[in-house]
């Protein structure tokens, strides 16, 4: 149950117990400054490994304090870490989060050594690494190019590949409308989904018009409400959230992700690995912190 993460690497700064999110200008007092660890792929690979994948991430950090860190809290959490490309002269990338008291979250991104990690590494990285994978998954927050190299090897590789476009790029855009992402299983969230599918009055419309495009299933991750399942052949079907007490949602989208493709690579069919990623992310809501709430496997167990 091999799972390859391709994406970045973050050091998350938060400050929490918001009223509310601050309007441009505007100063909103919270309850104190902490650090998590973060970045979509390094978020998604420990929700992989927390719901019992061997998962290998590949990335990149600055030769910094933050690059030590976040590694060391990558390797406790069994991530592989070999894949990691350590860049001097680069800061590790720094998210600034703010969250105010609904769960509900605002996110400036300094992207350092994300922003630099190179198609070479990446696809040095793969390598051989492909021929035991199950799974590949890609975020964006990295360069388009790179992003595209990691999913076209797993394409040629006949790999199942997760391609999460959170933040939608250009390099995303233009692939899909030349069919270069022919049976990618795409996730985005709704405001994502807007961007790559624009026509369409509903979800539904939209997520269906995708799926037809890519050729491959689309699931859109609708927070609460769930997501939903769209397939090449107009079908849709909804799956929805578990009720819980939210304390703060970030990282819930990259624990749906993690765990989508650990389902996946250990034989489910979307369904039935969709819906255990929605009670994934349903459960890592109730903790402060990308990562504090993501579910181990025995937590997960009830869900499979």
């Amino acid at each position: 149950m091999q799972v390859i993460v391709v994406g970045a690497v973050n050091v998350d700064l938060v400050v929490g117990g918001l009223a509310r999110l601050p309007a441009p200008g505007e100063t909103v007092v919270g309850d104190g400054l902490r650090t998590f660890g973060g970045g979509k792929g390094a978020n998604a690979a420990v929700a992989a490994a927390r719901a019992g994948a061997s998962v290998t991430l590949v990335a990149g950090v600055g030769a910094d304090t933050h690059g030590q860190g976040a590694l060391a809290e990558l390797r406790s959490d069994g991530v592989d870490c070999s894949g990691v490309a350590v860049l001097a002269g680069e800061p590790t990338g720094v998210a600034l989060i703010l969250v105010d008291g609904q769960g509900e979250n605002l996110i400036a991104l300094g992207p350092g050594a994300n922003g630099v990690l190179a198609t070479e590494h990446v696809a040095s990285a793969l390598g051989s690494r492909l021929e035991r994978a199950g799974c590949v998954v890609v975020s964006t927050e990295i360069p388009g190019v790179v992003a595209l190299t990691a999913v076209a090897a797993a394409v040629a590789s006949d790999v199942p590949c997760i391609l999460n476009p959170a933040p939608v790029i250009p390099e995303v855009v233009a692939a899909l409308a030349a069919g270069r992402l022919a049976g990618v299983i795409l996730t985005p969230n709704a405001t994502e989904l807007g961007q790559l599918a624009p026509e369409g009055e509903s979800t539904g419309e939209r997520a269906a018009a995708l799926a037809r495009r890519s050729g491959a299933p689309v699931v859109v991750t609708l927070g609460g409400e769930g997501c939903l399942l769209a397939w090449p052949d107009g079908s849709a079907e909804a799956l929805a959230a578990h009720p819980v007490a939210v304390v703060d949602t970030t990282g819930a989208g990259d624990t749906f992700t993690g765990v989508l493709a650990a389902r996946l690579a250990a034989g489910a069919d979307l369904r039935a690995a969709a819906a255990t990623a929605v009670a994934a992310a349903s459960l890592s809501v109730t903790a402060a912190g990308a990562r504090t709430g993501m579910p181990s496997s025995v937590a997960l167990a009830p869900y499979l």
